[in-house]
Parts: structure tokens; C-alpha cells; sequence
């Protein structure tokens, strides 16, 4: 969970893969739930054959992930039957190997569900793993970049998407800032950190993760959420996905994917410091005091006003594809009855 990366360059790769993979049930190699020879002996009982799934992460092993990593430690995902195994992205990221059918799960952002389905790319979100956006713009206070009019005159590290550009557009438009008093260059992959002290004063970050590593670096931050200067800003990210095919053929093994995972970000956000543990124990290389205080700040907000954990609005879904539009980031309307769906969560 670095900095914000929007992954829009993964389009037409999707594009390629979406085709060839409508064409191929080969059940051994796609993890979508086919019957493995492992099984599972519970209470002494019959052994009971689990089906293999993966689920894809976006990025490399953080907070957001807390409550897959909970389903999987205390068993939940094993109750359903289920055999599932977290794995890194390739290099066509998340999305493609989902919308191909590689993998049947996968984490991904609203912004690139938008972007695939205007392409016809089958990505389908499943439930939102954060209910209100918790990204924004973060500079070191010695910058004195408190709203986004301060954006004049200094330099803006990013990585060259055509979104990014436009909310900044968007929001300093809002404090009638001159954008063209921004320098804006790519800062690739480099470390926030290590941006700000060289070339940058300031980029696009999720608090949750870089903001709460400032706090226990004690290099305090001026944030600006994005959501804050516009309610279409407040979008879902990340998400989690599945794609057409898997909904259509399987949606019992969505249902327990869903029913399972559920349990497990619930367990997150009752138990934020035992969630934490479990993130640490399967993933011993994180920094075990980020991991601590990113889980305790981030635990009360993957709910936060929702009426269950993964709720969508069509609202959300609908106002942002429509700023999206309206800046020219798409070629199309959103057909947003059928990029996302609730029917998979538990009822409560």
C-alpha cells in the first residue's frame, strides 16, 4: 500500500487476455474452485475435501488485506470447504489475472473496475473492503501545503496517469489555484520518504499505511483527502473482485469465498491488535509496529457507517464513474448496475 497507483496501463492488457480465457475451462490450472486431493479432518469426523481457490492481492501484503489473512489463520475459509491460498499479483497485475480467469478472487480499486467494464473487461466488484476513500495528498509540514491552492510553485511527485492529473485539476479548480504553477513529475517507484527529502514535495498516498509510518517516523504530514473536496471522490478503494464467468458458472463458491471472508475483516474490526498478529505471523518480513498501529487506525473504518462490512451504493459507484466521464477518462457511461454487487455478502 505505497502510493496511490491507479493502474489504468493494465487496460489493454486485459483486453488481450479477456478473449483467450472466455475459451478456456481448463479446471486444473485456474484455481477456480476445482476439488483437490488435500483434505481436512474436523472434530475427528470424515475427511472433507476442500477445493484449491486463490485470491490475487493488488499490491504487496498490507492492513487491507488483514481479513483474508484472518479467514485463513482461524479456519473460516476451511468451514466453507475451502482451500485458499493468497497470492502476489503478476506482471499484468491483479485485474488481468482475475478478468482472464487465472484466479477466481482478487483485490483491485474502483477506478480500475470503472475503466475495465467501459472496455468490456467481465471484473466484477464483489464488496468494498474500506467504505469511504482514505487517500489522499501528503506533504511534510515544512512545505506548508495546507489546501490545494498551496499546490503552486511546488513539485508534485507522481506516476503519470491520466486520473491523477485530473483530480488534482479537479480539486485545485475547486480553491481556484492555477495548475500551471505545478511542476508534476514521475517519481516511479521510489519511496515516499525517501521523494520528499530529494525531488518532491508532495504525492498521492493512502494514510492508512504511509501516513501512519510518518507518524512513528515522527515526520508529520499535511494531508488532503481527496474525498473531502468532492463527494464523487469518496470512491471505494480497494475492492474486492470476481469476474462474469465465475458468477454465472459458480456462485456458490462466491457465496462461500464472501461468507468467509466476511467473518474474517469482521474479525478485524472486533479485534484489531489480534488481526494484526495473525497479518504478522503470515507475513514475518512487515514492520511489525506499522502493521500494529496501521490495523488499530484502520480497523473501525472498514465498516464505518456501512450497515454490514462490504456494503456498495450505487451512488458511489454512480458518481464517480461520472466524474470520471465528465473529465474525459472515459469513453463511455458506466453501465453501473453490473459492475458491482452485494448479493454475495451475508445477510445480517
Amino acid at each position: 500500500m505505497k502510493t496511490k497507483k491507479i493502474g489504468l496501463f493494465l487496460l489493454a492488457f486485459l483486453l488481450v487476455l479477456v478473449p483467450a480465457a472466455c475459451g478456456s475451462r481448463n479446471a486444473q490450472t485456474t484455481g477456480q474452485g476445482t476439488p483437490s486431493g488435500e483434505t481436512s479432518s474436523a472434530g475427528g469426523g470424515e475427511p472433507k475435501k476442500l477445493k484449491d481457490v486463490k485470491v490475487v492481492l493488488d499490491w504487496t501484503p498490507n492492513t487491507n488485506h488483514t481479513g483474508l489473512y484472518v479467514a485463513k489463520e482461524k479456519g473460516y475459509y476451511e468451514e466453507e470447504g475451502l482451500n485458499v491460498d493468497i497470492v502476489q499479483p503478476g506482471a499484468g497485475g491483479a485485474e488481468a489475472m482475475v478478468a482472464s480467469g487465472k484466479v477466481p478472487f482478487g483485490v483491485s480499486v474502483q477506478e480500475n473496475v470503472t475503466q475495465a467494464r467501459t472496455q468490456g473487461v467481465p471484473l466484477v466488484s464483489i464488496a468494498a473492503v474500506i467504505q469511504h476513500n482514505t487517500s489522499g495528498f501528503a506533504a511534510p509540514v515544512d512545505r506548508n501545503i495546507k489546501r490545494p491552492k498551496d499546490f503552486e510553485g511546488k513539485t508534485y511527485g507522481g506516476w503519470g496517469s491520466p486520473v491523477e492529473k485530473a483530480v488534482i485539476d479537479s480539486i485545485m479548480d475547486i480553491d481556484k489555484a492555477d495548475v500551471s504553477k505545478l511542476k508534476i513529475v514521475n517519481m516511479g517507484e521510489a519511496d515516499y520518504f525517501t521523494a520528499v527529502k530529494r525531488d518532491i514535495d508532495f504525492a498521492w498516498i493512502f494514510y492508512g499505511w504511509t501516513g501512519i509510518e510518518a507518524e512513528l517516523r515522527k515526520e508529520p504530514l499535511d494531508m488532503l483527502y481527496v474525498k473531502d473536496f468532492s463527494d464523487k471522490l469518496d470512491y471505494y478503494t480497494p475492492v474486492l473482485v470476481t469476474n462474469e464467468k465465475q458468477i454465472k458458472e459458480d456462485p456458490e463458491l462466491v457465496k462461500a469465498f464472501m461468507r468467509a471472508t466476511s467473518k474474517g475483516y469482521q474479525f478485524a474490526i472486533e479485534h484489531p491488535e489480534d488481526a494484526a498478529n495473525i497479518l504478522i505471523k503470515a507475513v514475518p518480513e512487515l514492520d511489525k509496529d506499522l502493521v500494529m498501529a496501521s490495523q488499530k487506525w484502520l480497523s473501525p473504518k472498514y465498516q464505518d457507517d456501512a450497515k454490514r462490512w462490504g456494503e456498495q451504493k450505487e451512488q458511489v459507484w454512480k458518481g464517480y464513474s461520472d466524474w470520471m466521464y465528465e473529465h474525459k477518462l472515459l469513453d463511455k457511461p458506466l453501465d453501473v448496475e453490473n459492475a458491482f454487487t452485494n448479493d454475495f455478502l451475508p445477510q445480517q
